[in-house]
């Protein structure tokens, strides 16, 4: 009998954003949402201009969700900066039909640029991007690990399930066996 390898299911792709004052960051998660991957950051000032660029990711890329990077204070409150992303996330949110979610994105800039040196200087929007990679990527973890320990729950329920099946079965089994001896 051959022996049939199950194919990797594909996940819904996610956009990640990380608007700054001249250029929005992307990035795009992998057909498995195991990996973020930058793309070209969108250079525009003007919200209606980054929306429509945004409308065509969502389409090239058929992109499932967006998410948009949160740039809160240390504190964790929302500063100027977050203020500032109002407008977009609200537009966002008018002009799609998939969920627009903000996330906290503080120190993603610093983490990318510790993790590719080369991009610090850099004023292109390749740090923007690999920005929002840092954000997505720790998107697509967090929910890897949440669909992980839910699975891990559900095979420890199904798992007592079957045990207290087989409890019962031999209950009944010692019971039937019991009441045949008593009827010999």
């Amino acid at each position: 009998m051959a022996h049939q390898q199950s194919q990797p299911q594909l996940q819904p792709r996610l956009l990640a954003l990380d608007p700054g004052e001249a250029r929005i960051g992307v990035a795009v998660s992998d057909d498995l949402g195991l990996y973020a991957h930058p793309r070209p950051a969108i250079r525009t000032r003007s919200v209606a201009e980054a929306v429509r660029a945004v409308v065509r990711l969502v389409q090239q890329e058929v992109v499932a969700e967006v998410i948009v990077g949160l740039p809160l204070t240390l504190a964790g409150a929302r500063g100027h900066q977050a203020e500032a992303t109002r407008p977009l996330v609200e537009a966002l949110r008018a002009a799609l039909t998939v969920p627009v979610r903000e996330i906290d994105e503080r120190l993603s800039s610093a983490q990318a640029a510790a993790a590719s040196p080369g991009l610090g200087g850099k004023r292109d929007g390749s740090l923007d991007s690999a920005s929002a990679a840092v954000v997505l990527q720790g998107v697509l973890d967090r929910r890897r690990r949440e669909a992980a320990t839910e699975s891990s729950a559900m095979a420890k329920k199904a798992l007592a399930a079957i045990k207290a099946a087989m409890r019962n079965r031999l209950l009944r089994g010692s019971m039937a066996s019991s009441v045949t001896r008593l009827n010999a």
